[in-house]
């Protein structure tokens, strides 16, 4: 509460939270002595984990109490009142470690590690959870993100971990890196010594900067993505099959009925083009983000044209669309809104109207392509 109080951070994440979940947590038969009913529990530190969590929360509203917990112990951000353990949101650490094991792969041999990035969506509502690349996974000889990427030159590296941050953007859940991923670092990270800033100068890693800035204005500003983090009924899959292209979609819906982004990733180098994707609403699809536009350091292939939907059964949707996919890259695709009715125009022409409250008003301002 110190920290709260005096310091005013904005919450705190809790360490091994198993280790103090579990009396047998390390340790060998013999070496720990069950709870009074005779199981494994350590029901002092239950306890004392709900009380912690209560109480912050009733003196510092607002304040975020994250678990790294890495077991499957229920309830980690169910409510103390409720049973639970009090925490706000849990590291979803099954997703960061099948992740980065399938990017760490050669994309020739992805096809039959697929499940590897669909898995996470049957566990996904089951915690509030957030997605993490943390300290963790980048010491201690573990390489950086960059370097955990099955490539040979930095260029196709940085290619990877660009469609990498995409897909991560598009997954439910809130998103945290750790220092030096942002822009691709290429070490590891070292307590004792700057991060290698240097590195902007080359645009494989500037691109990386770039994409994380635009990632994040991009989510700010499609608010439902953040209203919609833990409804079950906002994300649905497109395509969780097609293995033998290590091609994945999914969309991700609001609120409102014009509130839905379509995700589309190509996860091997072998370019996709006139690729037949289902989507469940007609109208003008436009593709507002490609992690290999060349203002990241990509070759620019993409979409540049908003992409008409055609009323074909696909992917059990009433529509499809066809795209181009460039090899190694995650698009991001907003549905158009219908063109406004004579009565709805403006009545001075070429008054400026308030758009702010458009999904592409920022996407225009910004230069996101």
């Amino acid at each position: 509460m110190t920290w709260l109080d005096r310091y005013h951070i904005d919450g705190l994440r809790v360490d091994a939270v198993a280790s103090m979940l579990y009396l047998d947590y390390s340790r060998k038969p013999g070496q720990w002595i069950p709870n009074k009913y005779g199981g494994r529990e350590n029901l002092e530190a239950i306890d004392f984990l709900r009380y912690a969590n209560s109480t912050i929360h009733k003196y510092f509203p607002g304040a975020l109490m994250i678990a790294e917990e890495s077991t499957a112990w229920g309830g980690v951000t169910k409510p103390a009142k409720e049973g639970g353990l009090g925490f706000d949101l849990k590291w979803n650490m099954g997703w960061m470690h099948d992740t980065l094991e399938y990017f760490k792969k050669d994309p020739i041999h992805r096809t039959w590690h697929h499940n590897q990035l669909t898995f996470g969506m049957i566990y996904q509502h089951t915690e509030r959870f957030m997605l993490s690349f943390s300290h963790d996974e980048v010491v201690h000889g573990k390489r950086s993100l960059l370097f955990k990427m099955a490539a040979h030159s930095i260029s196709d590296k940085a290619r990877q971990l660009r469609a990498l941050f995409a897909w991560m953007w598009g997954w439910p859940g809130k998103k945290t890196l750790f220092m030096g991923s942002e822009f691709g670092q290429a070490s590891e990270w070292a307590y004792d010594k700057s991060l290698d800033w240097h590195l902007l100068q080359y645009l494989d890693h500037e691109g990386i900067r770039l994409l994380i800035t635009d990632l994040n204005r991009f989510y700010s500003q499609n608010r439902f993505l953040c209203q919609s983090d833990y409804d079950q009924q906002s994300f649905q899959w497109i395509n969780a099959h097609d293995a033998n292209s290590s091609v994945l979609s999914f969309v991700r819906f609001g609120r409102q009925p014009e509130e839905v982004l379509l995700v589309v990733a190509n996860f091997t180098p072998v370019p996709r083009p006139a690729y037949r994707v289902g989507v469940p609403r007609e109208g003008l699809w436009v593709e507002l983000l490609n992690t290999n536009s060349q203002k990241y350091g990509g070759t620019g292939e993409g979409n540049p044209q908003a992409v008409k939907s055609n009323p074909i059964r696909w992917d059990g949707r009433p529509h499809a669309i066809d795209l181009s996919l460039p090899g190694m890259t995650t698009l991001f695709f907003l549905l158009a809104p219908p063109p406004a009715a004579p009565d709805e125009l403006p009545a001075t022409v070429g008054e400026t109207e308030d758009k702010t409250t458009s999904p592409f008003v920022s996407i225009e301002s910004t230069g996101l392509s």
